[in-house]
């Protein structure tokens, strides 16, 4: 059932990243990456909204946690989660492991992405 609710979650979240993202780009152009700059910082404002909500003023279900978090902000960016993970960690006071995780987040998902572009590129 956890499948169930992440699923549908994740598919209201991917539609919404879409419609997002053709309307950003619509509005400002394709020049630069306005749609999924948008995108993630809305992402990012909404976790940080939701979480804190559901972890400090309301008890919801696992399944409605696994809908709206994983499902429907997982599916809008998972960006999101990275930077409520890096909030987190510096909040119980581990700057040095946020900033860790902030650096080689950013860092190895530029080289893992440069490593994949490069190896479809050699196998031509």
């Amino acid at each position: 059932m956890e499948l169930f609710w992440v699923g549908v979650g994740g598919f209201a979240g991917a539609n919404a990243r879409y419609v997002m993202g053709r309307a950003v780009d619509s509005r400002f152009g394709t020049a630069f990456p306005y749609g999924t700059l948008a995108i993630n910082i809305a992402g990012s404002l909404l976790i940080g909204i939701l979480v804190t909500l559901l972890a400090e003023r309301y008890a919801p279900s696992h399944a409605v946690r696994l809908l709206l978090v994983t499902g429907v902000l997982g599916g809008y960016t998972t960006f999101s989660t990275y930077a409520f993970e890096a909030i987190a960690l510096a909040d119980r006071g581990q700057f040095g492991r946020s900033l860790l995780y902030v650096l080689a987040s950013n860092g190895l998902a530029l080289v893992a992405c440069g490593g994949g572009v490069a190896l479809v590129r050699a196998l031509r």
